[in-house]
Formats: C-alpha cells, sequence, structure tokens
C-alpha cells in the first residue's frame, strides 16, 4: 500500500485530474491498496481554491474557528470530486473525512499540529475498499471541530498517515518533473536530482515555493518514509528521497 499525493495543479481542472486518475490507476495495479490525499483545487482565484474559500469574508480574521471550518472545505470538495470522477471511471473508492481520518490535532487553529493518528477506521475500510479518498490539510481536535495544518499541510497528512499506517512511500504528484536546485518556472540554470537524503532535501525547502512543506519533509525524516516526488505531466522516474 502506498499513499498519493495530489497538489491543488494536479486538481485544479478535469483535464489534469484525469493524469491523477491515470496515476491512480497505475499504482492499484502495482501495489492494490492506495490512500490518496487530495488538496483544495487550484490556486489563488480560481472557484475553489483555499485562498479563494478564505476571502469570502474579512470577518474570518476576527474568527479562527471559522477561518478553519471554511479552509477545510477546500479539501472536502476536491475529495468529493475526485471520489465522483474516480467512480465514474469504474474505480471502487470511498472517502474518509472528519472524524473517521483518526487525526487527532492540537495547538492553534491554522497551524494545528498533529497530536496521533487513530488508524482503526482507515485499516477497516481498506478490507472492504482498495482505493480510500482522504481530504488534506486538517484534523478534529477533541471538541470535534476541524483545524489546519498551516500552509502545504496536505503534505503533512499524506506523509503523517503514511507513517500510521506504514505505507511503502508516499508519491507527490507536482507541475515539474523532479526535484531541482532552483524553481525551473524562474531559473534557467538548476540541477535536477534522481536521488536524496533527507539532510540534502530539507535545506532545498527553504524558499518562496517550496515543492513541499517543510514541516512535512520534517516529519518524513523522523519517521523513516521514503518519498517520491514525480511531476503530474511527466513520465520521468522523478526523485526519490530515502532515509
Amino acid at each position: 500500500m502506498i499513499i498519493q499525493k495530489f497538489g491543488g495543479i494536479a486538481m485544479q481542472n478535469q483535464q489534469q485530474r484525469a493524469k491523477c486518475i491515470h496515476q491512480i490507476k497505475e499504482a492499484l495495479l502495482k501495489y492494490r491498496s492506495v490512500v490518496v490525499v487530495v488538496s483544495a483545487m487550484g490556486r489563488g482565484e480560481d472557484a475553489y481554491s483555499t485562498d479563494r474559500l478564505l476571502n469570502v469574508t474579512e470577518a474570518f480574521e476576527k474568527s479562527s474557528e471559522a477561518k478553519d471550518l471554511a479552509a477545510a472545505c477546500g479539501e472536502l470538495i476536491a475529495s468529493a470530486v475526485m471520489s465522483a470522477e474516480l467512480s465514474s471511471e469504474g474505480i471502487d473508492n470511498t472517502i474518509i473525512y472528519g472524524q473517521n481520518t483518526g487525526i487527532r490535532t492540537n495547538g492553534v487553529f491554522c497551524n494545528a499540529t498533529i497530536e496521533k493518528i487513530n488508524t482503526t477506521h482507515i485499516l477497516k475500510t481498506l478490507q472492504t475498499h482498495s482505493c480510500l479518498i482522504v481530504p488534506g490539510f486538517q484534523g478534529m481536535n477533541e471538541q470535534g471541530q476541524f483545524m489546519t495544518l498551516g500552509r502545504g499541510g496536505s503534505d503533512l497528512t499524506a506523509i503523517a498517515l503514511a507513517a500510521a499506517l506504514q505505507a511503502q512511500h508516499v508519491e507527490f504528484y507536482k507541475d515539474v518533473p523532479a526535484v531541482m536546485s532552483a524553481d525551473p518556472h524562474k531559473a534557467s540554470s538548476y540541477e535536477r536530482f534522481d536521488k536524496l537524503s533527507f539532510d540534502e532535501f530539507i535545506p532545498l525547502l527553504d524558499c518562496e515555493r517550496p515543492i513541499i512543506q517543510k514541516k512535512a519533509a520534517i516529519h518524513a525524516k523522523k519517521t523513516a518514509t521514503p518519498l517520491h516526488i514525480r511531476g503530474i505531466a511527466s513520465n520521468e522516474e522523478g526523485t526519490w528521497i530515502l532515509p
């Protein structure tokens, strides 16, 4: 079993999501069971992006609890869309969300910490479904309130679930084909990496647009969770980040 994580650009529109579904089909053939973690669809002013949801009202700045509930909706919508489109392709799946994910959070709204993960419900569901969809970026506190995990928090969801479920690795699908020494959208000269250690990888995340959340990468190093970073529109092998 592996975890596959699809970010906002991969989820942005139906054409992009068709590429996600192709990768899910391939993973099911190879690994038999797949837990899919999704981000909110798109970025910036896209209709269901996190930024767009948080700009519905300025009053969210006065209520962090309400702000987190609104933010969590982006990944819930993305999960529903992905699940429906998988079903239309004949892929049996189900969505695990809310308390059923077992992700217990604490700390502060908008930048919560994962306290623990109870995998009981997920493991039970994997006995009857080979493909599970889990909304990223969120967990629930003891009071049953949604809490989000900070910018890029869906990456942390994927890695924390992989560690708790003892998955083989996490596959991240990005808008670049591999990890680079510089942002290929901005730099004309950069190095492409086939394999990195965590000690080599983590410093590369100290930039304006890190390829995954740094907090998530640190958690992967701590739990010795292998990562495979690949391009959603590429057949290249991508980059392995290994303990």
